[in-house]
Formats: structure tokens, C-alpha cells, sequence
């Protein structure tokens, strides 16, 4: 994925934004329960590269899928 290209005010004002994100309870929640999926998806033998947990299926699917909504995208319906 390119760079956003940002000028360097931008990227500073982004850069404390982010950090602010996450470090948040929730977000760091979420962080460790994700690695608690992954490293028992392991652990059971799975080949879980280039894949995300999808908490609507329970169950790891390709980044493509679960960050593309299945080919909806973002819409609402």
C-alpha cells in the first residue's frame, strides 16, 4: 500500500491521532483478543496467513473477504 502523501503538519496531527487510537482500553482489548485467536489458531495447526478473524463467521477468513465486506464494500443497505 503507497504512503499517503501528506504534508509534514498533516502527518504529525495524524501520527498523535493514531497513537491516541491505540492506545485506548478498547482498542488494546480488541488487540488481545485478537492475538489470543491467532496464537491458538496456531497452536491447533491452522495456516492462518494473509488472514483476519471474522467475527460475524467466527472464523478466519482471506484479509480481502473480511476487509471487503464479502464484495459489498461500506454500503449500507
Amino acid at each position: 500500500m503507497a504512503k499517503q502523501k501528506l504534508s509534514p503538519k498533516a502527518r504529525s496531527a495524524k501520527k498523535k491521532r493514531d497513537l491516541a487510537f491505540a492506545k485506548t482500553f478498547a482498542r488494546k482489548r480488541k488487540k488481545a483478543e485478537n492475538q489470543r485467536k491467532r496464537r491458538k489458531a496456531i497452536k491447533e495447526g491452522k495456516n492462518i496467513k494473509g488472514k483476519d478473524y471474522d467475527h460475524k463467521k467466527k472464523k478466519f477468513v482471506s484479509v480481502k473477504k473480511n476487509r471487503g465486506n464479502y464484495g459489498k464494500g461500506t454500503k449500507k443497505e
